[in-house]
């Protein structure tokens, strides 16, 4: 053992844990949990935490790494996490080594010749690694002291970011013990955690399940039109107190404008996957170093930045998953600060998480196709496709899917053969989970529950869960900065006793009947009717609750309103503050205000087009004869004359742009976006 690791050991005489604390990393105390953690695995138990980021999770691993003494090897699915810590870890005087592919050869062999002299304190390697020939036998000539699993949610099929190279660290575990496992994330649902003891074969784990409350958070979920959303987040962050921030954008190219723009208004830059190793080097220590105040980046950045002073995260499109999503706002305010976290969406997001989903997961008979080609026999990955005559990108979404699921056994050759036969019943089962994912999420934007207590329950503390923040945009709207409100009519207000008198027979009913009931000619329209429960949820009248029944095979979701105590003695003659949501205006949605739907349309006047919006116009008319005739339907079907004029006007050359036409809606837009967004670039409709 060196000077350095015998220094910082525990010593055989009787240095405390506290002591040991101290010394080594320069803290008077333990925060909360953190003990229990620590004495778990310095006694040589398996260990799964689950703790929020920010709470001090790595020094659960690394205080009980010093205290047992030799080497303890840390697997870590970022570079730039996996750098992050090795580098503080080395700043105490450590000795500390990374294998990645990021380093060259000699480094990597240099690290590996370290490790078997039992020189180092931490090791810290790529799961991928684990796929070199002869490498997890050299990991096993010298076994480790403690064995790491850091991001261990990566782990899961079921969870928000699983990597197929983590699923295969479980049959490597064997010959690296007796060393004891601790498995640690920020984000774990009940059933993520199950998953991650039972892959990783953990004996009797000590599980420790802490603190997902984030009291300093105050969520905001806004509607806005994608149109919209670069405006918005520039005016946001136009004030110094809002940063520094990262934002996050769906797609590089949108990561890359939105930071152009930013950039102009103060220092900012865009942060993916696309850029080289050392632009997102550069710019990740920018950012630490405070020299940038904004990233604009896709999900590839954020995992494992120490960051303390992040004012406000804001998400431009609705995340993949409430995991993923509770993961990234927990960078904002570690410092324990109040800070501000804001998620835009409108329904066009739902497409395209349709369309991600579609892209990310093939038809079971795609992965069908290919393992009837496979062999025990080793055969090359790309003779594979050939043979198959199968688009690039769909052969190898539809391969990853086949090898993270056991149909197909992948070597670091890129040689593939084989695998089991269940893979089927797998696949299918994740499928669904993701799509379960996406329905979650819209519902939470759709929501008007607290937002920190939804997510607090997502997590499976219902306990905890029952109690409101008292910050987000539920709680406390008139706090809000991207959400805008207004004092409800005397109407309103009106409509707020019916519903109560309504709810009072049953307590509690189906939003839809109840809407249904009171409004049988529509004279209020569903979306209005919609934002006065939310108003009167904010009020404390009624609970609102999202709900599911199964008929004929099918799970159909609904929201039930249930009437509180409060509102069962709600006189009459009550003054009411009912707080309503603000009109298309503020949020950039096309819904107007609440109250009655007026009889008649409101008149516009007509655009006035250009010579080349007339032209545009004429071939729109063409197209839309053309899709009347071939649906035998009259031609205002397809689009009446005033949204075909407003289209030949903006010209939309995004799905999501003709969405922020009026009279186009989602179903229209999924049906004729493509073509009418080819007509006003100037192509084919087909």
């Amino acid at each position: 053992m060196s000077h350095t690791r015998a220094a910082l050991a525990v010593s055989k005489t009787s240095e405390t844990l506290d002591e040991l604390l101290h010394r080594a990393f320069g803290f008077r105390s333990f925060r909360a949990n953190q003990r229990a953690v620590c004495q778990a695995s310095i006694k040589g138990r398996d260990v799964l935490l689950v703790m929020p980021t920010g709470a001090g999770k790595s020094l659960c691993y690394q205080l009980p790494a010093l205290a047992r003494g030799g080497t303890t090897l840390v697997v870590s699915p970022l570079i730039a996490l996996m750098e992050d810590q090795a580098a503080k870890l080395s700043a105490l005087g450590l000795s500390v080594a990374r294998i990645h592919s990021g380093m060259d050869r000699s480094a990597s062999r240099q690290a590996c010749i370290d490790y078997l002299n039992g020189s180092l304190n931490f090791l810290f390697i790529a799961p991928e690694r684990l796929r070199v020939p002869g490498f997890a036998e050299m990991l096993a000539k010298r076994r480790p002291s403690l064995i790491a699993i850091d991001e261990a949610h990566c782990i899961s099929q079921w969870g928000h970011d699983f990597r197929p190279d983590y699923r295969t660290l479980g049959q490597h575990m064997p010959a690296l013990r007796p060393a004891p496992v601790i498995a640690l994330t920020a984000t774990a649902t009940p059933v993520v955690q199950k998953d991650i003891v039972q892959q990783l074969g953990m004996v009797q784990p000590a599980c420790f399940i802490h603190g997902f409350r984030r009291e300093n958070l105050a969520i905001e979920v806004v509607e806005v039109v994608p149109s919209r959303r670069s405006e918005s987040v520039c005016t946001l962050l136009s004030k110094e107190e809002r940063r520094p921030a990262i934002v996050y954008a769906p797609t590089r190219k949108q990561a890359e404008a939105l930071a152009r723009e930013l950039s102009q208004i103060f220092p900012a830059a865009a942060y993916h996957a696309g850029l080289d190793p050392e632009h997102r080097d550069k710019v990740q220590r920018q950012f630490l170093a405070g020299r940038l105040q904004a990233v604009v980046a896709t999900i590839a950045f954020g995992m494992g930045i120490d960051k303390a002073d992040v004012r406000t995260v804001i998400h431009t499109a609705l995340p993949s998953s409430l995991e993923a999503y509770y993961q990234e706002i927990g960078r904002a305010g570690r410092d324990g600060k109040p800070s501000r976290t804001i998620l835009m969406y409108s329904w066009s997001d739902r497409r395209m998480q349709d369309f991600f989903f579609e892209r990310d997961y093939p038809r079971a008979e795609v992965l069908d196709n290919i393992y009837r080609k496979l062999a025990r026999d080793p055969r090359n990955r790309e003779e594979l496709r050939e043979s198959l005559h199968m688009d690039p990108d769909t052969f190898d979404k539809a391969m990853e899917k086949l090898t993270i699921h056991g149909g197909s056994v992948l070597d670091y050759a890129d040689n593939v053969t084989a695998g089991d036969t269940g893979w089927r019943t797998s696949y299918v089962s994740q499928a669904q989970r993701r799509r379960t994912q996406i329905e979650l999420v819209m519902r939470f934007a759709e929501s008007t529950q607290c937002r920190m207590s939804a997510l607090v329950r997502h997590f499976g503390d219902n306990a905890d869960g029952q109690r409101a923040c008292g910050v987000c945009d539920s709680c406390a709207p008139e706090r809000c900065v991207a959400r805008r409100f207004r004092t409800g009519t005397g109407e309103e207000r009106s409509t707020v006793q019916a519903i109560v008198e309504a709810l009072r027979s049953t307590l509690s009913r189906s939003t839809g009947k109840l809407y249904k009931e009171l409004f049988p000619r529509e004279d209020m329209s569903r979306n209005d009717f919609e934002d006065l429960l939310a108003a009167m949820a904010r009020l404390g009248l009624v609970d609102l609750e999202d709900a599911e029944f199964e008929t004929e095979g099918r799970t159909i979701p609904y929201r039930k309103a249930t009437l509180t105590l409060k509102g069962e003695n709600l006189e009459k003659a009550a003054p009411l503050n009912l707080v309503m949501k603000h009109s298309a205006a503020a949020s950039g949605g096309k819904r107007q205000g609440s109250g009655k739907k007026p009889s008649k349309p409101r008149q516009e006047p007509d655009v006035t087009l250009s010579s080349s919006g007339e032209e545009l116009a004429k071939r729109l008319v063409e197209w839309r004869m053309a899709e009347a005739r071939e649906r035998n339907v009259p031609a205002y079907c397809i689009l009446s004359n005033k949204t075909l004029r407003a289209i030949a006007h903006e010209a939309p050359a995004t799905e999501d742009d003709l969405l922020t036409i009026p009279g186009i809606g989602p179903a229209k837009a999924a049906n004729f976006g493509e073509a009418i967004c080819r007509i006003c670039s100037g192509g084919s409709p087909a």
